[in-house]
């Protein structure tokens, strides 16, 4: 009963599958940043840019997927 009490909910091998689903997911936003304008007067058309339009949001989705892949993996039993 004691052994129950110190067990983590999941393996070692899915933390580490969460961690680079946090990377992946800040990599996301990474992406998604900049594109301002340092006069708040005129226009960057930079901010419409294929980058923080279509691919960051995709790899923020795709960094949440991998979480829900990383939660539920089951490591295979030696």
């Amino acid at each position: 009963m004691k052994e129950d009490k110190n067990k983590f909910a999941l393996e070692p091998a899915n933390y580490k599958l969460l961690l680079i689903g946090i990377g992946i997911i800040i990599l996301g936003f990474v992406l998604m940043s900049g594109g301002g304008s340092e006069d708040p007067n005129v226009f960057d058309e930079s901010i419409f840019s294929f980058r923080r339009i279509t691919l960051a949001p995709v790899v923020v989705l795709f960094g949440f997927l991998f979480e829900i892949y990383a939660i539920m993996y089951k490591p295979k039993n030696k």
